[in-house]
């Protein structure tokens, strides 16, 4: 008898996350049964004692948990841990919690050195203005320009997608300043990085990388004053989750003229049609696409079968990220609801 797997990626589906050559293997291996948040509470128990793997984090309370008696692992294929789970629970029986950020990584982080280049450079905007035959050749065209190589930049977060943006800036020869309260200084010293405070990066860098993921504790933490306290033409680029900003006070920042933002996130996705940051100047805009590519999605289902191949073999998942218990309660991420 296969082992059994529980489908619940939503609002990816399997065959976004697996190419059709790994969807095949996983078949092969696994007895898949498609079900959702809502409906996996109602399966018979029968069912439910035999399941080895969840694929998704659908919602599970606490009476449901202890019905999957054979529970190894919830393999989480959005990137975000969720508060809907007794995580407590869960690690006190030994279930891993594994999610497949990383493949996002580098997308991300390649789209948020194009932001930053074009925040430096004017490079959309120029185009919009050929475009329109109203452009500013030579050096008239870079009144406003600044160079991103041997720029101050800061990191706020240094988890993939950081480590994933250093790597980028290398070639830069950029002074890299990093703010992570998760992370002790030495490793950050480790990887070229310095360790920094939080005002300190907010005031000193010219270019802002904002990668932190949410949490019960950074609500908005990124808030007007220290907002205020940015350099003159500094550029800020936000690409986590927009909950971590005061959005409002970042607008009005911008509104002022004194810095330039780029995001990839927003606080409503999408924003409503008459939302100020629609129109906003020095402000540039991307459709939380940054990591949702095919090249991504196929890494998560390669991640996946290999740790459940691994956990059925009595070894420990070693390709996607496991959850702490220490950490895994302070998530606070919203669901993804578009991929």
């Amino acid at each position: 008898m296969k082992p059994i797997v529980l489908s619940a990626p939503f609002p990816r589906t399997l065959d976004l996350i697996f190419s059709p050559e790994k969807l095949t293997q996983l078949h092969e291996a696994y007895e898949i049964i498609e079900t959702t948040g809502d409906d996996l509470p109602g399966l018979p128990d029968q069912m439910l004692g035999q399941v080895r793997y969840i694929i998704g984090q659908p919602a599970l309370d606490a009476g449901t948990l202890d019905r999957l008696v054979r529970l190894r692992a919830v393999l989480n294929v959005e990137s975000n841990l969720i508060d809907n789970m007794p995580y407590a629970r869960i690690f006190s029986r030994g279930i891993h919690v594994l999610t497949t950020g990383a493949v996002f990584a580098m997308p991300v982080a390649e789209l948020g050195l194009g932001l930053a280049l074009d925040l430096a450079r004017g490079i959309s905007g120029a185009d919009q203005d050929f475009q329109r035959g109203q452009e500013k050749w030579g050096g008239d065209g870079n009144t406003d320009a600044v160079l991103l190589s041997g720029a101050r930049v800061g990191i706020i977060g240094y988890g993939d997608l950081g480590r994933a943006l250093r790597r980028l800036l290398t070639g830069f020869g950029c002074q890299i300043d990093v703010y992570d309260p998760w992370l002790p200084d030495r490793l950050l010293k480790a990887d070229g990085v310095r360790p920094a405070t939080l005002a300190s990066v907010m005031s000193d860098a010219e270019f802002i990388f904002v990668v932190a993921a949410v949490t019960t504790e950074n609500r908005h933490f990124i808030d007007r004053e220290l907002l205020a306290s940015m350099k003159p033409g500094a550029r800020i680029i936000l690409l986590s989750r927009a909950e971590v900003v005061d959005f409002d006070a970042l607008i009005a920042a911008v509104e002022e003229g004194r810095i330039r933002a780029a995001s990839d996130v927003f606080p409503e996705e999408p924003p409503a049609p008459d939302h100020p940051v629609r129109s906003l100047k020095g402000f540039l805009r991307s459709a939380h696409r940054a990591g949702a590519m095919d090249a991504a999605f196929f890494q998560m289902g390669e991640m996946v079968l290999e740790d459940m191949s691994l956990m059925d073999r009595g070894l420990p998942p070693l390709c996607c990220k496991r959850a702490e218990p220490e950490t895994a309660r302070r998530m606070q991420s919203r669901p993804v609801d578009q991929n």
